[in-house]
């Protein structure tokens, strides 16, 4: 796009995505430095607007960022009163005793959050202190000078359907930092261009994801329980396949209703978003939501491959934040504080290096930090949880991986030493003729939901005349192999119900993309067992419109 002609604008530091991990860089930034020139590009219509997390909250990261953000009001207004853990059958549960529990997977002190809500406090606070916030600002393109990353591209607007640039088309412009933090969240596109340009990825294990799901519901006062905390494992995805539930109390007799299903699936007739929708027939979720109202859904890729798979976060120009990296511990099922302490250690980084005259160079320091201090020390432990559910399957992961956080707990060092994941998400997919369909039940319109129904609640919109975000490297691809040898599983696994196979009699089958249902949880360019689907960024403010995620 060299031709294209665009103004520039010149920062210390640009930072993609005003999430957890780039708003707390943001702020310890000017906390350091007042004169400090500090912009946040956002590619959701507000702050919060794409942001979908559990979410339960553990509060060390905003501790250390802002001790007093209780005076400053934060909503954080739902302490964990009550911590619960269920082994699901269909038809019943077992609940396993909080004392067999390995410590870290306490909850006591932790917070039942909106973390969109949360984002949008932590913007105010970023802006008070001087920083520039833009939002339905999407970066579409990354800025070079030479070798090292120099700045974005953001806000072009108007492309021809093609992709082209047309007499209507407004360019956009390119911002330039000293630096340039990338905080994008899982499976970011420019996130991926620097891992590979840069050979990130080097000598670590391979990234692995999960794809959560998640409703809001308002329940009948009488079963609401504010505070209450429950994870599941078991019913409706076995033994066989990784995953669980979530339902978290928070206030105002709400609560969060979640399910997130590994994509180290092996079957692609699995259709991760039935098991959701079937999950809540269990006897023990029925009861809870019968009677209440399903008021907001979305969905988004989880990071899980922990501590072997942190990719060099630091490199010439810039570093990748929070999901960008992979900074998610799995058992905890928690992201959030090591989103805010990698935002904080990137800040000291660069506020260091340019406070010595330097810019633009790679910052080791952070790059240490990451695996040395707090987010190493949390992730750490956990490591072979992933690895072991993989090999064990989660019955015989959560008995081995429970053992080995004790063990860790107790003894410092792990038996296990550092197990390797093995193949990526989209590898593990096997052919569908070694797999059968899977029948699930319709939904009930009451209790469960069609996917496109619930898409509707994710208050989702893209302006229909762009070009798709999501694109096919190979447009053959999707018949003559994701539907002729693995029986079409991307009309299964996106939870928004973008793809789908159009079989008439007659005629060949057809592969069409419904761009305007994407929730951007990027599951189809993780999962996808030819890598043919590329997700990137729709013009600013497009996308899914979340109130209270």
């Amino acid at each position: 796009m060299s031709e294209i002609q665009r103004e520039a604008m010149e920062y210390d530091v640009v930072i993609v995505g005003a999430g957890p991990a780039g708003l707390s860089a943001a702020i310890r930034l000017k906390q350091l430095d007042a004169e400090l020139s500090v912009v946040v590009l956002e590619k959701g219509s507000e702050v919060g607007a794409h942001i979908l997390s559990g979410a339960v909250l553990d509060p060390s990261g905003l501790t250390r960022l802002m001790p007093d953000w209780k005076e400053k009001g934060a909503p954080l207004n739902v302490p964990v009163k009550e911590d619960n853990f269920y082994v699901l059958g269909e038809a019943g549960q077992i609940r396993l005793p909080n004392f067999i529990m390995p410590p870290l997977m306490s909850n006591h002190g932790n917070y039942i959050v909106s973390m969109g809500n949360v984002c949008r406090w932590m913007a105010e606070q970023a802006e008070e202190l001087g920083v520039e916030i833009f939002p339905g600002m999407a970066c579409s393109e990354l800025v070079y000078d030479g070798d090292r990353l120099k700045g974005v591209v953001a806000g072009v607007f108007g492309l021809e359907p093609d992709g082209s640039y047309g007499e209507n088309t407004e360019p956009g412009m390119e911002l330039h930092g000293k630096y340039v933090f990338l905080s994008e969240g899982v499976r970011g596109s420019l996130s991926k261009e620097v891992i590979a340009k840069f050979g990130l990825d080097d000598g670590c294990d391979v990234p692995k994801f999960g794809l959560g799901m998640k409703e809001i519901w308002e329940v009948d006062p009488a079963k609401h329980n504010e505070g209450e905390v429950t994870h599941t494992m078991g019913w409706p995805l076995g033994f066989k396949n990784g995953g669980g539930s979530f339902v978290y109390h928070l206030d105002n007799n709400q609560v969060y209703v979640g399910y997130i299903v590994d994509l180290s699936y092996k079957n692609p007739y699995l259709f991760p978003y039935m098991e959701f929708q079937r999950f809540k027939h269990h006897p023990k979720i029925a009861k809870l939501l019968e009677g209440g109202k399903r008021v907001a859904y979305g969905a988004r890729a989880v990071t899980k491959g922990g501590y072997q798979s942190i990719p060099q976060a630091a490199f010439p120009g810039g570093a990748l934040l929070g999901c960008s990296a992979g900074l998610v511990n799995l058992p905890r099922i928690k992201g959030n504080h090591n989103a805010m302490h990698s935002g904080i250690e990137a800040a000291e980084a660069a506020h260091a290096a340019i406070a010595a005259g330097r810019s633009g160079d790679t910052l080791e320091a952070y790059n240490a930090s990451l695996k040395a201090g707090p987010i190493g020390k949390d992730l750490k432990t956990v490591r072979n949880v992933a690895p072991l559910n993989g090999k064990l399957g989660p019955l015989g992961g959560l008995l081995a991986g429970g053992f080995d956080m004790w063990f860790q707990t107790i003894f410092k060092f792990s038996l296990f030493g550092t197990l390797k994941h093995g193949k990526t998400d989209a590898q593990a997919t096997e052919l569908a003729s070694k797999h059968k369909p899977i029948d699930y039940p319709k939904p009930d319109g009451k209790l469960s939901f069609d996917r496109l129904t619930n898409v509707s609640f994710s208050m989702t919109n893209h302006e229909e005349s762009q070009p798709a975000h999501l694109r096919l490297t190979d447009p053959d691809v999707p018949v003559k192999v994701d539907l002729a040898q693995y029986g079409g599983p991307s009309s299964r696994y996106c939870p928004a119900g973008v793809y789908e196979f159009v079989e008439e009699e007659g005629k060949d089958a057809r592969f069409v993309i419904n761009f305007q249902n994407c929730v951007h949880c990027k599951t189809c360019d993780i999962k996808d067992p030819a890598q043919n689907i590329t997700w990137t960024t729709p013009q600013g403010g497009d996308g899914p419109n979340y109130p209270n995620m």
